[in-house]
């Protein structure tokens, strides 16, 4: 079996591979319905009610930097949440929340977020499309919304909500070696979850399916 050394290294993915491969995407017409990934049997009752039930609407960033400076190419940026928020406290993520009562559609709240939690302005921002919205056991349906960020951005993390903000090659996540499964147990019913790995970071869930699916929408690796 081939090792990671021995895998052909992939040319870097360009910003107009991006736009091309997002360009027919577009938001949900109902922000307030996803699917629910990964369950591998039947589900418990309250999850049922979950999948069933239209969800509060939300949206993130997946933001795509490239750096003068990187090797590597385009990089993918992520936070860490703050460890005494109330939902999902220490997990890594991408900027975002729910829509606030004057927002109806997934770019502006994706951008409000943005600008709330990293100090990333709407101006910095090319958004170039959207992925499948995502619905979580929390009860938000999450849609995300792709976009390419200014290289010289430099963000300022409000530690009210974000402990950290780091960033991961987006040719590590095109590396199917770099993809792992575990099963989790939550509410009676068994995922099957991804997961990826960073530097001692855990990338896993809702934001690992998220990378899935961009590099799914890329076309150059069929993980």
């Amino acid at each position: 079996m081939a090792g990671a050394a021995d895998r052909p290294r992939r040319a870097p993915v360009a910003r107009e591979t991006l736009r091309r491969a997002l360009a027919d995407t577009r938001p949900p017409e109902d922000p307030s319905r996803g699917h629910l990934i990964g369950a591998r049997r039947e589900l418990s009752p309250a999850l049922a009610r979950i999948a069933a039930s239209p969800a509060r609407p939300a949206a993130v960033l997946l933001p795509l930097l490239d750096r003068p400076s990187a090797k590597h190419g385009v990089s993918v940026l992520f936070t860490e949440r703050a460890d005494h928020l109330r939902h999902h406290a220490g997990q890594v993520s991408f900027p975002g929340g729910g829509f606030e009562h004057h927002e109806n559609d997934p770019r502006s709240a994706a951008l409000r977020e943005a600008e709330e939690e990293i100090g990333l302005l709407a101006t910095q921002v090319e958004v170039l499309g959207y992925l499948l919205p995502q619905l979580t056991v929390s009860g938000y349906a999450v849609t995300p919304v792709v976009g390419w960020v200014s290289g010289d951005f430099r963000p300022r993390p409000d530690p009210a909500e974000v402990a950290s903000v780091f960033e991961v090659p987006l040719s590590h996540f095109l590396d199917p070696g770099n993809l792992t499964y575990r099963e989790r147990e939550w509410e009676g019913a068994c995922f099957e979850v991804a997961e990826f790995r960073w530097q001692g970071h855990l990338i896993w869930g809702a934001t690992a399916v998220m990378l899935l699916r961009l590099c799914e929408s890329l076309d150059l690796n069929k993980l």
